[in-house]
């Protein structure tokens, strides 16, 4: 099994959610987040003058998924979190070494 992180743009949150469900990939946790990237924030302008925003508001969108599914679903976040513009996010992958499923005791694959 593997964790999939994204860190994506809060506008694209509902354009991710529908395409991963779309997938019947339901199972998802939604973070509200704030963080840079190597651009180091944005200069903003504001009445004549520039600013620099260096903290800027993201969303983090986690799928645990089996191995097989890795590559589906980060291809998946790609195409619809997407804009083209610097700040897009990132996405990582990793491993995760046991799911359980408190309610019914259910672990690894029969847990997600």
């Amino acid at each position: 099994m593997k964790n999939v992180v994204a860190i994506i743009r809060p506008a694209k949150l509902e354009d991710v959610k529908k395409a991963l469900e779309a997938a019947d990939f339901n199972s998802m946790t939604i973070s509200e987040v704030k963080g840079r990237g190597q651009q180091k924030g944005l200069i903003q302008q504001w009445r004549g003058q520039e600013y620099r925003v260096d903290i800027i508001p993201k969303v983090k969108v986690e799928v645990v998924v089996p191995d097989e599914h890795v590559d589906k679903v980060v291809d998946i976040i790609v195409k619809s979190a997407r804009t083209g513009n610097i700040g897009d996010g990132k996405i990582f992958v990793t491993p995760v070494e046991k799911a359980i499923r408190i309610r019914t005791g259910e672990v690894d694959g029969k847990a997600l």
